[in-house]
């Protein structure tokens, strides 16, 4: 059976995350993370895609971009995810895939959930237990979207810019949305989303996109296993 395309619309932001094969690293060392950010520098340049936060960890990859075209996050993580793998695999004498098959996006509510989506993504590390500071960790956007490091390949989102007029007011705003923890909810929404390559947002924003892309954009509820007849169970 064909695989469906994932739904995508142009100028959107979109939450991406790609896996290592069978949750094994996909970074060994430092050497492998600073590659990763220039053959990334790279792939945004040809495909046109703005970023707007990422982190590396171990085992997988979040970025939060926006594409110019409907094909652009495609392009982009066709590109980077080849040469990175050629790279790697002839650096550490390995043969084979890297990534967990496809990755996965869906696309964020700009007005609504895309400051949530930067914020999961900084936060990583600290939800792996790695750090209690998300600016002590090296290997994402955290310390440059705080104003501490600069970042050409980066570019903030209007959302982002919207938290203040200047550098410094919108570090600030920005520094105590990352010490409000996300709730419980955000968490559930954002994973179940990506998990499903929805539309994260409001409902007038998951009917637009669903209007323009003639496929349902909400996130469907989990299977319940059916009940036994003959056991009883539930």
């Amino acid at each position: 059976m064909a695989r469906l395309p994932r739904i995508a619309l142009p100028g959107i932001p979109q939450h991406v995350v790609q896996r290592g094969n069978n949750r094994l690293p996909c970074f060994l060392d430092d050497r492998d993370r600073l590659r990763y950010l220039q053959l990334l520098r790279d792939a945004l340049h040809r495909s046109g895609c703005a970023l707007h936060a990422y982190v590396l960890m171990d085992n997988h990859v979040h970025l939060l971009l926006t594409p110019p075209t409907v094909q652009a996050t495609g392009r982009l993580m066709q590109r980077l995810g080849r040469h990175y793998v050629a790279l790697f695999n002839g650096r550490h004498g390995r043969t084979g895939t890297l990534w967990e098959g496809r990755y996965k996006a869906c696309l964020i509510d700009s007005e609504d959930h895309l400051l949530r989506c930067y914020r999961y993504i900084e936060l990583n590390p600290v939800r792996a237990a790695i750090t209690d500071d998300p600016a002590r960790y090296r290997w994402s956007s955290c310390l440059a979207n705080l104003g501490l490091r600069p970042h050409s390949a980066l570019q903030p989102h209007p959302s982002f810019l919207a938290l203040g007029s200047d550098t410094a007011t919108r570090a600030n705003a920005y520094r105590a949305l990352l010490d409000a923890a996300l709730t419980p909810e955000d968490l559930a929404a954002i994973r179940a989303t990506l998990q499903q390559q929805r539309a994260l947002g409001t409902s007038a924003f998951q009917a637009m996109v669903q209007a323009k892309t003639q496929r349902f954009a909400g996130v469907r509820p989990a299977h319940r296993p059916r009940k036994s007849a003959a056991t009883g169970d539930k």
